[in-house]
């Protein structure tokens, strides 16, 4: 029961309201960094850091396989609905993965691939691959649900590579290298995106707000990348996210800079920024794993702030990610106890 009641949450999870979020990618002379606003109803939410070592097995989806994996990498993920759930993070080799909402996705079928929700396989792939090669050839491997959220995702990593992946039509499409003029995305498919704002200014407006988000970006990250503008590239990243920002709906703010393993970051209601180091922190199977709530007073470098993750610490801040997401989905009461659960069961090799 506790098994089909979190397959019963992770279905719902993101099923009625669009995702109005933003991402891009900047290459300044070597130095990687990729910028990301998160848009959505509830900014409650923790930062973990996940250990290498540890023994995993996806949830049940729609074909009722399930995958085991060990995790080969650390990563920090940013997390609203359990540990093991994030929207996005980066891992210890550089890889990054970040979802945005995208109307018009269709996942895959059913096939002889296992499949995993769309929150889980942001976990799997930080957990196993250090390139974005390498999460585009995971899709021979494992598919995402064909019941999941419309979601498409923007990935990169230490060698300065970055895609674009999208399922449309039960299909992994892919944008990269010459076939991604902008390392940049919005809302809308790569493709359209592209097309909308060929031709003309980017710095003009747009009626579409995807496309004027992703035009605005656009602009930005190209007079950085061509330009001799001497603002740090992580305060420039911020202005860009602070350009394409959708005001209430944007609850957090993130710059991960690639080349120096750190995360800038900031939430709705404590806009001062703060940052932590992979260095700080010990991601062998043999430590504890951290936690730390993105909503509290403090700035700077917090690293030496998360405290060791518990269940207990951690159950109020998806009691409230849940609670607060009610307007616009209806996540079963009972699926909370399954997700902490899930979390429970998840051990070093």
């Amino acid at each position: 029961m506790k098994k089909l009641t979190a397959i019963i949450f992770l279905s719902y999870i993101f099923s009625s309201t669009s995702l109005a979020c933003t991402t891009f990618f900047i290459n300044k002379n070597g130095q990687l960094v990729f910028g990301r606003n998160y848009d959505w109803i509830t900014a409650a939410g923790m930062i973990c850091t996940n250990l290498r070592g540890l023994q995993k097995t996806s949830i049940k989806q729609d074909d009722g396989k399930t995958m085991s994996w060990t995790s080969n990498y650390g990563s920090i993920t940013f997390n609203q609905y359990g540990k093991e759930f994030p929207t996005g993070g980066m891992n210890e080799k550089g890889l990054i993965v970040e979802l945005m909402w995208l109307e018009g996705t269709k996942f895959p079928d059913p096939d002889d691939r296992p499949s995993m929700h769309v929150l889980q396989w942001i976990q799997y792939e930080l957990d196993q691959n250090s390139t974005v090669d390498e999460v585009i050839a995971s899709d021979k491997l494992v598919r995402i649900t064909s019941r999941g959220t419309p979601i498409h995702y923007l990935v990169a990593d230490a060698g300065g590579n970055v895609a674009t992946v999208e399922f449309l039509k039960g299909k992994m499409v892919v944008h990269k290298g010459k076939d991604l003029p902008f390392a940049v995305l919005t809302n809308s498919t790569y493709d359209e995106s592209v097309q909308k704002i060929k031709g003309v200014d980017n710095s003009r407006s747009f009626a579409d707000n995807s496309i004027d988000r992703f035009a605005k970006a656009c602009s930005m990250v190209q007079q950085f990348q061509l330009q001799n503008i001497d603002t740090p590239v992580v305060d420039y990243a911020f202005g860009i996210l602070n350009k394409v920002s959708s005001g209430d709906w944007t609850k957090w703010s993130i710059v991960y800079d690639i080349t120096n393993r750190k995360i800038s970051f900031k939430s709705h209601d404590f806009t001062d920024i703060k940052t932590v180091s992979f260095s700080a922190f010990d991601f062998s199977c043999a430590s504890s794993p951290k936690m730390f709530d993105i909503n509290q007073n403090s700035n700077g470098e917090v690293s030496a702030s998360f405290k060791n993750f518990s269940i207990d610490d951690s159950k109020p801040i998806l009691e409230a990610a849940v609670h607060e997401s009610r307007s616009q989905v209806n996540i079963p009461e009972a699926a909370i106890e399954a997700i902490l659960n899930y979390s429970r069961e998840i051990k070093c090799k």
